[in-house]
């Protein structure tokens, strides 16, 4: 049975309290991951890469954990499968596609990405496991910030959560040493069928005098639709080599 968001909830505010432990929020945040089988949305995508701005609209399918499929729409000229073992995508209007690992996604936001961490980043969920280090907690602009104790010399990472909700409203990865930053900022977030998901997200990369925002945002969000995912390569397309 799909289950379907008929109107847009934007989540409320409330008050950070104190006393609550690192391991106390990143407990909550966790209850209130996202549970479904199959989720479909509209996707509204704006991307600005310098001085040039690119605004697409795409269609979202996803299998938890398994595969990831865009279709530019109304018309599919560009498809993409994301996968746990590769990325692959065509683009009909220059007849080329590409078909390999995490490379063309990691270069594009500047971190080391997994299909675990894209999908952890179109739900709103860390893009590295709370549960896999040891965290600190204090109170920034009134919500809960959550910082490893001993800091990676090559990877700092901070998260801002809401008081309300306990899911997050901004993820920062930095890599000083090579001059990157990607900041993923959830400016809201809708519920559907009782789970909380993203409605508005906004991906800022740096790396050395290079910028490129995405913002995203999710329309029609269904769950739980008996979904299809066609996908293949047209032959005599040319491969982009990275």
């Amino acid at each position: 049975m799909a289950l379907n968001c008929k109107s847009s909830k934007s989540l409320g505010t409330g008050e950070a309290n104190y006393n609550l432990s690192a391991k106390q929020v990143i407990r909550e945040n966790i209850k209130r991951t996202p549970e479904f089988k199959t989720l479909a949305s509209r996707v509204k995508i704006n991307i600005v890469d310098g001085k040039t701005s690119k605004g697409y609209t795409v269609n979202l399918r996803m299998e938890k954990d398994k595969k990831i499929l865009l279709t530019s729409s109304p018309i599919s000229l560009v498809k993409a499968l994301i996968t746990p073992d590769k990325v692959s995508f065509y683009n009909k209007l220059d007849n080329t596609y590409f078909d390999g690992d995490y490379t063309y996604l990691s270069k594009l936001l500047g971190t080391e990405l997994d299909f675990q961490k894209v999908q952890n980043l179109l739900l709103g969920e860390a893009l590295y496991n709370l549960k896999d280090d040891s965290y600190k907690t204090f109170i920034h602009e009134k919500k809960y910030a959550l910082q490893p104790k001993r800091q990676s010399e090559l990877l700092e990472i901070f998260y801002l959560l809401s008081p309300s909700h306990f899911k997050i409203e901004s993820q920062q990865i930095s890599q000083s040493s090579l001059l990157r930053h990607l900041q993923i900022d959830y400016l809201q977030y809708q519920e559907v069928a009782k789970q909380s998901l993203p409605e508005r997200i906004k991906v800022f990369a740096v790396e050395a005098n290079e910028e490129l925002m995405v913002e995203m945002e999710f329309k029609g969000v269904s769950l739980n639709e008996n979904l299809r995912f066609p996908f293949k390569i047209p032959s005599g397309y040319d491969e982009i080599q990275l």
